[in-house]
């Protein structure tokens, strides 16, 4: 049996969403669970039979898996075939949008009337280039219609970085110095989902949820690349349903 994480966000019940754990599957340490990453080093086999088990939870389709590259394109499922992005969004009712993580942080999209969802992959390099910021404005709809839902990721006692990192976010954004706590030596921790909710509050989104995880300390239940390095990935999907 998988174990899966189901947003806690007001949303209409057209949208559909959720988020993996590594609890069940078939896979073999070091990826043992739930991996539905193919290109971690798993046996192929085993990831393919992970994923007919997460199409078992009542996906409409298979998932539209991205070729996550830390950037900040975005894609509409359905209508562009480009698969090298670290967003999609979709208006279409069947479209399952999916991206896989083991430590970034998975953001969830989608607006009031449930016209339209987005996935998002928010590693720290996209977060500081702005790939929420894309995925948003490629929704083209009010901010204020938008609410968003953080998934499993590193926590902020857990995600240690080099001061390159937070002098980085500082220079695009002075109030980012907020996020960070001083560590050892040239080190700062960073608060991802700080961060995360900091660029959502600045262009309007009207809710933000989640963002209580850390996938670090949490052995049995999450992957961790900053903790184990060999693992596996878990997925955020979200979807519309026909409209009732």
């Amino acid at each position: 049996m998988i174990e899966v994480i189901t947003p806690d966000w007001p949303v209409p019940s057209r949208v559909q969403a959720l988020s993996t754990t590594r609890i069940g599957g078939f896979s073999l340490p070091p990826y043992d669970g739930l991996n539905l990453g193919d290109h971690v080093g798993d046996q192929p086999q085993s990831v393919i039979k992970n994923r007919q088990l997460l199409q078992q939870l009542g996906l409409p389709s298979s998932p539209c898996w991205l070729e996550q590259v830390h950037g900040c394109d975005v894609v509409e499922v359905g209508i562009e075939s480009s698969q090298i992005a670290d967003a999609s969004i979709s208006r279409q009712p069947g479209k399952v949008l999916v991206i896989m993580t083991a430590d970034c942080l998975p953001l969830l999209l989608c607006d009031k009337q449930g016209s339209c969802v987005a996935a998002v992959h928010a590693g720290w390099r996209g977060l500081l280039d702005g790939v929420i910021e894309a995925a948003i404005d490629k929704m083209s709809l009010p901010s204020a219609e938008i609410i968003a839902w953080m998934g499993p990721a590193i926590g902020p006692t857990a995600f240690e970085v080099g001061d390159e990192v937070f002098q980085a976010f500082v220079q695009r954004d002075p109030a980012s110095a907020d996020h960070f706590k001083d560590n050892r030596p040239g080190h700062k921790l960073a608060d991802i989902y700080g961060l995360a909710r900091q660029r959502l509050a600045a262009k309007g989104v009207a809710f933000i949820g989640g963002g209580q995880c850390c996938t670090v300390s949490d052995s049995a239940r999450f992957f961790s690349y900053r903790r184990d390095g060999v693992t596996g990935r878990m997925a955020t999907l979200i979807w519309l349903e026909n409209a009732h």
